[in-house]
């Protein structure tokens, strides 16, 4: 054989086990039970509004048309609840982190006086239910003259005790050597914190401005409460909007929940990695 030529490899295709045909089949079969609405939501918004509400209901549109989509655009304010949801998303989840950080790091890191009792008093914020401090929250809102403002419906968003406690979790387990390391070289504990703990945290600050993203984008109540202007309605808002003195457009609110929920199925899609390798690094993962 002359030199340079590589002997062909006759490669042969691993054969499927028992179990690998039934992990597939069932993943297949759980894919489809999750994607299943979202089929129905798009095939819905493809109806007429008297097709959508017959009696007995059918999966495929008869007649597709894009009268629902239309009229999401033409009577609704999409664009600004689009805006207005960017924004809001945006910023409270910009305040999570920077917030979830600080907090994370001084309670793993730092000594002080009342540090058990300060941090029993966060972790206590995981217990209490949102819909319960909807009447405190709005009083206080309402006294410093912030309701029907972005900062109404920004501000009581960024109270993160489970995204300081995740971030609390994950500075634990960063080695304490680095740092020493770095304070023996003359850095001081802001430098530290920014130089060598943050680069070492991106995939658990990651998943912390994804989950805060979500939630934030899909919050109803809060937005709903604050606010009665309809240039400032978040999507979930406006879209709860769509409907007359007829009843619920249905269509035309399939059509905007997918509108609404398309930036939430793209973080998933293209952060999903981050999503895993943050909750793996947060030590949560077993718990």
């Amino acid at each position: 054989m002359r030199k340079g030529h590589a002997m062909p490899v006759n490669r042969t295709r691993a054969k499927w086990t028992a179990g690998q045909i039934v992990l597939t089949a069932l993943g297949t079969a759980v894919s489809a039970v999750w994607l299943s609405p979202l089929v129905w939501a798009l095939f819905t918004s493809l109806k007429s509004e008297t097709e959508a509400v017959a009696v007995p209901t059918h999966w495929m549109p008869r007649d597709v048309t894009f009268q629902a989509w239309r009229a999401m655009f033409e009577t609704g304010n999409i664009t600004d609840w689009f805006v207005n949801s960017v924004v809001v998303s945006v910023c409270v989840t910009s305040v999570v982190v920077l917030v979830s950080a600080l907090a994370g790091y001084g309670f793993a890191r730092t000594e002080f006086r009342g540090k058990n009792a300060l941090l029993g008093l966060v972790m206590a914020g995981l217990m209490v239910s949102p819909a319960v401090l909807g009447v405190p929250l709005f009083s206080t809102v309402q006294s410093m003259g912030m309701v029907d403002t972005y900062w109404g419906m920004i501000l009581p968003q960024c109270a993160p005790a489970a995204m300081v406690y995740i971030l609390y979790k994950f500075f634990q387990s960063v080695p304490k050597e680095l740092e020493e390391a770095a304070f023996i070289d003359g850095a001081g504990r802001w430098r530290v914190f920014f130089t060598v703990v943050l680069p070492l945290s991106r995939p658990s600050l990651a998943a912390v401005g994804i989950f805060t993203f979500i939630a934030s984008w899909n919050n109803f109540l809060w937005p709903y409460m604050v606010t009665n202007n309809p240039d400032l309605m978040t999507m979930p808002n406006g879209i709860a909007t769509v409907m007359n003195s007829y009843g619920i457009q249905w269509a035309q609110l399939m059509a905007g929940g997918l509108m609404a929920g398309l930036p939430l199925i793209v973080v998933f899609v293209f952060f999903q990695r981050q999503i895993v390798a943050g909750v793996a690094h947060t030590g949560l993962a077993g718990q």
